[in-house]
């Protein structure tokens, strides 16, 4: 049959958006085909609560999509995407001290007591070359291309959390890495651990941790408008279940996770590939609490409003302990909770003088408990009244995620876990991760190196595998994408 296009991308996530904009850039022809009938995967803004009220289902806050090199090569500022940036990028509540991560290193370190000066020698060559940096970090495993650089973050990054901590000697440095480095969803005994908390704080320095005006959906619109006015087309409310649904194409680029890959193209895959695929590991999952406010949070302490990203996390040993006790199959007594209030920022998202705020804690992979109360018990301790401003509540735990988003299986929301053995080597040890025994079937999610988070790089990465597997391009440098 001839190919109606050159390639079709099936999932309308950021890496399926990303990889299609990679093709469609070098003149290829593309069809997105999408489950629902709304784009975006974990970027789409919905009304959860109440009218009006408009909540992220997924992500919100995006350092990593205002810091992607190629999202920042794509230019969206140019189709209606505005990012705004809180005061502090993060606030961390530590018993009854909140620290904030600042953008700027020295007014973090000030907080930091005797370890200032520790925190600002770790930080400093990271934030100041942070470009350099993250060019290495959001690609597949290759020769870095500023090693020395690289070298020096390798030595910090594959420790395990506690191996960092050891750097300091007062609690508060290592409970605002462990806050952070908790959005891995990884152990945090486990070597490689320190390198999410470096990076994450070294992005907070950087870039920020901004959303996007209007609600992440913003990052989903822009994109699109972006690809249609290169003639790629979309097909929204088709749930592919086989290829055999799909138009004829050169190249299909699936942005699903292994068990849907096998799922829709296992009959195209050697048994071998097959092996490797079954054998791939999924996470925790979360449960995710939205509310619609009268007013904006009661925080007991006002520097929790500075951020519109507040870890209600405690000590390092508290998180270490709520993580592995997620691991271990049990809600912790005080879980690690993310506190998300975006309308302090942006009253776009609600009616006027109202508010939204989302929080999700860790549970254990497929979980079936509700933890509703202990979230906003916990949210009550250190915003006295908070229950009192409650006038719309959704909560949705693995099993609702997974519905919203097949790619969260048990409510994983990064696409797989990545520990040391799957943060490299994912979806299977290869040297090509993108491309399967297949010729022309290709895997873009966050199931593919560099893993979880909005920054199409594992979209952008399987482009260049199609260009070169497929059509014989020889893809652009990165140099060409400011990376």
């Amino acid at each position: 049959m001839q190919p109606a296009y050159d390639a079709v991308i099936v999932g309308s996530g950021p890496n399926g958006l990303d990889a299609a904009l990679a093709l469609a850039e070098e003149g290829l022809s593309t069809l997105i085909v999408e489950a629902h009938e709304e784009p975006g995967g974990g970027t789409r803004t919905l009304e959860m609560t109440a009218p009006g009220f408009h909540h992220d289902v997924c992500s919100t806050v995006h350092p990593m999509g205002i810091a992607s090199p190629w999202l920042r090569a794509l230019e969206l500022e140019g189709h209606g995407l505005e990012w705004i940036q809180p005061q502090a990028p993060l606030a961390h509540v530590l018993g009854d001290r909140v620290i904030t991560l600042e953008r700027s290193i020295d007014d973090t370190a000030a907080q930091l007591g005797r370890d200032g000066r520790a925190y600002r020698d770790l930080m400093t060559p990271f934030s100041e070359r942070f470009d350099e940096l993250l060019r290495d970090i959001l690609a597949p495993l290759r020769p870095p291309k500023s090693p020395l650089l690289f070298a020096r973050f390798g030595l910090h990054a594959l420790r395990s959390l506690h191996g960092l901590a050891r750097r300091f000697v007062e609690p508060a440095a290592p409970a605002l890495f462990a806050g952070i480095a908790a959005h891995a969803m990884v152990p945090l005994d486990q070597l490689a651990t320190a390198s999410f908390g470096i990076v994450l704080a070294a992005a907070g320095h950087a870039v920020g941790w901004p959303i996007a005006r209007g609600g992440s959906k913003a990052i989903t619109d822009a994109m699109l408008a972006k690809l249609r006015a290169m003639g790629g087309e979309v097909l929204l409310g088709e749930r592919v279940t086989s290829l055999d649904q799909l138009p004829a194409a050169r190249a299909y680029v699936l942005d699903v996770t292994p068990r849907q890959l096998l799922a829709i193209a296992g009959d195209r895959l050697p048994a071998s590939y097959r092996e490797k695929l079954s054998a791939y590991r999924y996470g925790l999952g979360v449960f995710k609490m939205d509310w619609a406010l009268r007013e904006p949070v009661p925080w007991r302490d006002p520097r929790c409003a500075r951020a519109a990203t507040v870890h209600l996390s405690g000590t390092m040993d508290q998180v270490v302990r709520a993580e592995a006790a997620a691991h271990g199959g049990a809600l912790a007594e005080r879980p690690f909770i993310l506190f998300v209030q975006p309308t302090l920022i942006d009253p776009s998202r609600a009616p006027a003088g109202r508010h939204t705020a989302w929080a999700y804690c860790h549970v254990p992979h497929g979980w079936t408990g509700d933890a509703t109360r202990a979230i906003e018990d916990h949210v009550e301790a250190f915003a006295p009244g908070f229950r009192d401003i409650i006038l719309a509540r959704s909560a949705m735990g693995p099993a609702q995620m997974e519905a919203y988003n097949a790619n969260y299986v048990g409510g994983d929301i990064n696409g797989g876990i990545s520990d040391l053995r799957q943060l490299f080597f994912r979806p299977a040890p290869k040297l090509d991760p993108y491309a399967t025994p297949a010729r022309d079937i290709f895997l873009c999610s966050s199931s593919t190196p560099p893993g979880g988070g909005v920054h199409g790089m594992c979209g952008y990465w399987a482009a260049r595998s199609v260009l070169r597997n497929v059509f014989d391009q020889d893809p652009p440098p990165l140099a060409r994408v400011n990376a």
